[in-house]
């Protein structure tokens, strides 16, 4: 989720082509090594690294110990666990390509990075994981034609988690109407700020423009327009009227789960990662719902949000390409979609686990797909992440230097914009 972007043109010109080259040349000339090597265990022991975030050790030991059950007889397996953001999983990667996970999970937006930092080993059963899974979540992994990384959930989005006990339907319409309620009851709503992934919130249904460049690595932006229905000093003020709000608070992640766990936070922007523990704290007052509208400008806009996919990749310089993809496959197939959508209420990419009747029954499905509607794919270019990180800190914190917002918006879209990051 909160992801950060490595150019891929700078991927390639930074010490990464010593190593593997630009684009599918490399995965070529890596999986050719590999396949090579993954007959070749010394001791007849194929040994896989696993990166995953520590949170699911227990999950996906329990899907590791299942397959080595499956191929029980065909080899000898030593797979151990390594604690890895997902969301840093191309920073890591690519930062040490030789050294990297066999297998691991990522975003749907990390996918071209890697494939251009020449890192994933192309999916070898490419047609019949296409057949078995959405197909946006099979364009959204495809590189000129080439499949990279194995589909795992459709719901890499965000939306509102509410607590029941205090709205009822028809306060979840409008942000200025939950936070009316929060602060009625002493208690919070909250969204992360310092994440660019969220604040896209307030900009992309407004008719303010932004992407990514045809280049793949720069973004056009007129978020600081003074002639468009809504300018850009609107969303900046309608920014620092909820941040005065006394029913809101910017909160990451982390204390957003804190503040449902000690009571102070009763509704909050988040995604079906911790639909479960959500679940857990709230019981039956537990609820999830699109995003609500926000007032700028004297109109009630809708929230929109990115949205994205989740994957299993397999490194392209694994010493056991085949091994590693079969297990990539193993974390992601039907059997294993339908045990994360049972235990952990995560939305499958798997056409048969998606049609299971829980889907409908889990209300933090239920709000992303219908939040998905207001959402894009996030494609982005790396300068967009810090600066819009810094905006966010200075929204949030009342834009304590007073400074005139046409200025603040004027900056940001310049950062936003640089051809070089940093």
């Amino acid at each position: 989720m909160r992801k950060k972007w490595i150019a891929a043109a700078l991927v390639c010109t930074m010490g990464v082509t010593s190593l593997a080259g630009c684009g599918n040349s490399a995965n070529s000339n890596a999986s050719t090594e590999a396949d090579a090597q993954d007959t070749q265990s010394d001791d007849g022991v194929v040994t896989l690294k696993v990166w995953s975030e520590e949170s699911n050790f227990d999950f996906m030991n329990q899907m590791i110990e299942s397959f080595k059950q499956e191929y029980a007889g065909q080899a000898q397996f030593d797979i151990t666990l390594e604690a890895n953001a997902d969301s840093e999983a191309k920073n890591n990667a690519l930062g040490d390509i030789l050294n990297s996970a066999d297998v691991y999970p990522l975003a749907d937006d990390q996918i071209t990075g890697l494939v251009a930092g020449g890192a994933l080993y192309p999916v070898p059963d490419a047609d019949d994981v296409k057949a078995a899974n959405d197909e946006g979540a099979v364009a959204a992994a495809t590189v000129n034609d080439v499949l990279y990384a194995y589909p795992m959930t459709a719901d890499n989005g965000y939306f509102m988690y509410y607590n029941k006990a205090y709205f009822s339907d028809s306060d979840l319409a409008t942000l200025d109407g939950m936070m009316s309620i929060a602060a009625a009851n002493g208690k919070k709503v909250t969204m992360d700020w310092s994440s660019g992934w969220y604040l896209y919130a307030f900009f992309g249904n407004t008719g303010l423009e932004f992407g990514i460049n045809d280049d793949g690595v720069t973004n056009y932006c007129n978020w600081n327009a003074k002639d468009t229905a809504i300018k850009g000093v609107d969303v900046a003020q309608a920014l620092l009227n909820i941040a005065s709000n006394p029913g809101f608070m910017n909160a990451v992640d982390t204390d957003f789960m804190a503040g449902v766990q000690d009571g102070s936070v009763i509704a909050g922007v988040s995604g079906a990662w911790n639909a479960a523990t959500v679940k857990q704290v709230w019981g039956d007052n537990y609820g999830a719902v699109k995003l609500p509208t926000y007032t700028c400008a004297g109109q009630q806009i809708q929230m929109s949000s990115f949205k994205g996919y989740k994957y299993m990749g397999v490194s392209a310089y694994s010493k056991y390409p085949e091994w590693a993809a079969k297990l990539a496959d193993w974390f992601t197939n039907e059997q294993n979609q339908t045990l994360r959508l049972e235990q952990q209420d995560q939305g499958p990419s798997n056409i048969n686990a998606a049609a299971s009747d829980k889907v409908s029954e889990i209300p933090a499905l239920v709000a992303v797909t219908d939040q998905a509607q207001y959402g894009t794919l996030q494609r982005v270019g790396n300068s967009y992440w810090d600066a819009m990180s810094s905006f966010g800190s200075t929204m949030a914190a009342g834009n304590p230097k007073n400074l005139e917002l046409q200025d603040i918006m004027d900056a940001l879209v310049e950062e936003i914009t640089q051809s070089v990051a940093g």
